[in-house]
């Protein structure tokens, strides 16, 4: 069984949706128990990255990260769960984030006026190293992004992709049994699809 985190913000939903069409046993919970019990995590974002925080905090679910990581199991962020996961971010103010990868998340900003904040739509990823969930696909697959935020990770060991918009920035990492990326698979129809798919048989 494979947890999403649900901490108030966002269209789980579609998540949950996309996981189901790929054969995957999928649940939306904010119970610590049910997360800490499953398989696999996801931990979704659409929002603020304070506004998410304090939801994780309020509802006990920063501690329930961090063990379900340090468990070994497979642990999938998307979008904003990608940002979580490092130790601070820039929106309104320096904000802590969980801590978990060593780095920090930026505001993207542009003299050139055609490019538009928030980077929205499609684009093409860049592999920078194997990674099981993109076994046997392109070698520059198009997803789908929302993000006005992109991170700087410490340590670019753990980068498995890259994006190009007016500058190149992290769009995927992999630390151990981490996988995280601003794009979201759940929207980004074959492709994304056969990645969650791999995703759901890690385990």
């Amino acid at each position: 069984m494979i947890a999403i985190i649900d901490y108030g913000m966002g269209n789980l939903r579609s998540v949950q949706k996309a996981l189901e069409a790929v054969g995957a046993d999928a649940v939306v919970s904010s119970q610590p128990q049910t997360i800490l019990d499953a398989d696999s995590v996801v931990l979704p974002g659409v929002g603020a990255f304070k506004d998410c925080m304090d939801n994780l905090d309020r509802l006990g679910l920063i501690e329930v990260v961090h063990k379900s990581i340090q468990s070994g199991k497979p642990f999938l962020g998307i979008c904003l769960g990608l940002q979580l996961l490092f130790e601070q971010s820039i929106e309104f103010g320096t904000v802590e984030g969980l801590g978990i990868l060593p780095g920090k998340v930026l505001r993207f900003h542009f003299d050139d006026p055609t490019l538009k904040v928030p980077h929205m739509g499609w684009n093409t990823l860049t592999l920078n190293k194997p990674s099981p969930l993109f076994d046997s696909m392109d070698a520059h697959p198009y997803y789908y992004f929302v993000h006005s935020y992109y991170v700087v990770p410490d340590n670019q060991d753990m980068v498995v992709t890259t994006t190009d918009y007016g500058m190149p920035f992290v769009s995927g990492i992999q630390h151990e049994n981490i996988h995280a990326f601003q794009f979201h698979p759940e929207k980004s129809q074959k492709q994304g699809l056969t990645m969650l798919e791999k995703f759901a048989h890690l385990n």
